[in-house]
């Protein structure tokens, strides 16, 4: 497993790392939420998949929807779907942080992590077809 090497490793005092105030703790949030992003992108394989499905579906929502509210549950249930993703690596690599040793916890950590991603594809996929459907049948199709 890749040893995590983003934005916090650059802190030199981690307990002060949030002391900044205004302009440049946004800032840094930023840096940390992009590295935690890339960090994602560079270690999780699903995370890659989920991405790419959205950076399709997200330009096809504005068509699929016929308004502005359709579009915007299109593409938030995309974005629900990194979310969680996101979510879950992180579950996932506090455990592991942990320990390699099989652990009941641990396993049901996991476990849920992975349910909340697969409840979250399938509001994604529910989304798309209830919109998609509709917007078929107005095509006549």
């Amino acid at each position: 497993m890749p040893v995590y090497t983003g934005a916090r490793k650059r802190t030199k005092d981690m307990a002060n790392h949030n002391q900044e105030k205004g302009i440049k703790r946004v800032y840094n949030a930023a840096l940390y939420s992009v590295a935690g992003i890339r960090a994602t992108f560079q270690t999780e394989a699903a995370f890659r998949q989920e991405l790419m499905l959205c950076v399709i579906l997200i330009p096809l929502a504005f068509w699929v929807g016929s308004t502005a509210v359709e579009r915007a549950l299109l593409i938030a249930s995309c974005l629900l779907v990194l979310i969680t993703e996101l979510l879950n690596s992180s579950i996932e690599a506090v455990v592991d942080r942990i320990g390699a040793e099989r652990n009941e916890l641990s396993g049901k950590a996991k476990d849920i992590g992975s349910a909340a991603v697969f409840i979250s594809l399938w509001t994604a996929g529910i989304v798309w077809a209830l919109i998609g459907y509709e917007r078929l049948m107005n095509l006549g199709v």
